[in-house]
């Protein structure tokens, strides 16, 4: 009975989870509209979501039932993610005034495509056991879901530097700090540390910006 309540509860957050998480997604969108009709990229910063993309590709394959099971709303919302960073990576490819930049975004997508193939390769031919999968692709997603959280450190320092928020949306800190703690919640009710660790860090890392925001908006 209680198992079944806390699935239940489990599913309900996973919901709720899976809506945020949307909205963490698609929060940049007036930004990449801003871009489109400007024709620039000024100085935003395609970090956020090149980390955002890395760290969806992973927890795709955590979500994967052959790597740990019961995990479907973890599996759907990363796939959503995924097709929508690359949506926003062209985006900022198309129109990035820099050679150079264009360059590091290429790179940086390479790396990123040819690790997770990598990973998944190894994952599926050495480890046979979905507990051996989902303790070493729970501890990469661990890494980097964090780093996803921490992307925004240099946009961060730039909003102290100024002491303006101009290029740092407050729609896409407030949707981190609420996916991260609604990500912990559920994880919490059936203990998932893999899940727990890094988004108790991204509600540390969202409630910083919210804090510089509510500091410098004016």
């Amino acid at each position: 009975m209680v198992s079944a309540q806390s699935n239940l509860i489990r599913n309900i957050v996973a919901i709720i989870g899976n809506g945020i998480a949307l909205c963490l997604f698609l929060s940049p969108t007036p930004t990449f509209i801003q871009i489109v009709k400007k024709k620039s990229t000024e100085e935003y910063s395609p970090v956020p979501y090149l980390a955002t993309l890395i760290n969806c590709l992973v927890w795709v394959l955590y979500g994967l039932p052959m790597v740990h099971p019961h995990n479907t709303p973890v599996l759907t919302i990363n796939c959503t993610g995924i097709i929508i960073e690359v949506v926003f990576i062209t985006i900022f490819f198309v129109y990035c005034g820099r050679q150079k930049q264009r360059l590091v975004i290429a790179a940086v997508l390479a790396g990123e495509t040819v690790f997770v193939a990598v990973l998944t390769v190894l994952v599926f031919t050495l480890q046979h056991t979905t507990k051996e999968r989902s303790l070493s692709v729970g501890i990469i997603c661990c890494v980097f879901n964090v780093m996803m959280y921490a992307s925004p450190l240099s946009v961060m320092k730039m909003v102290i530097k100024t002491k303006s928020v101009e290029f740092m949306p407050f729609w896409l800190s407030l949707a981190a700090f609420l996916n991260a703690g609604v990500w912990t919640v559920y994880a919490l009710i059936q203990f998932d540390p893999f899940i727990a660790i890094p988004n108790g860090i991204g509600c540390v890392f969202g409630l910083a910006q919210l804090i510089l925001y509510a500091a410098y908006y004016k």
